[in-house]
């Protein structure tokens, strides 16, 4: 049986939450866990689920890339960065 124990708990972003906090969402903290007896860790990331005007989830990821795109839009299928998350969220409101 596996074992994975919690090594880090990851907060949702504040810049994002103050965006959406006009909206109808559900946030998830993403985890860093790591599987006993062997050096792998796995990344769960922070999910935004927001709900109304429009259904979209937002993945926000822990990781050092060199595009620095660390969230996923799952309906979009793309990457983006902070910038280009903030846009999205505004246009969405309007």
């Amino acid at each position: 049986m596996f074992e994975f124990e919690t090594v880090q708990e990851l907060k949702p972003n504040d810049e994002i939450l103050e965006i959406i906090e006009n909206y109808d969402y559900a946030v998830k903290n993403g985890k860093i866990k790591h599987l006993k007896a062997t050096n792998l860790q796995f990344i769960e990331p922070t999910e935004y689920l927001i709900t109304y005007p429009s259904t979209l989830t937002i993945y926000e990821y822990k990781v050092n890339e060199i595009t620095n795109k660390n969230f996923y839009i799952k309906e979009y299928k793309q990457k983006y960065n902070l910038k280009e998350i903030k846009q999205i969220l505004i246009k969405l409101k309007i």
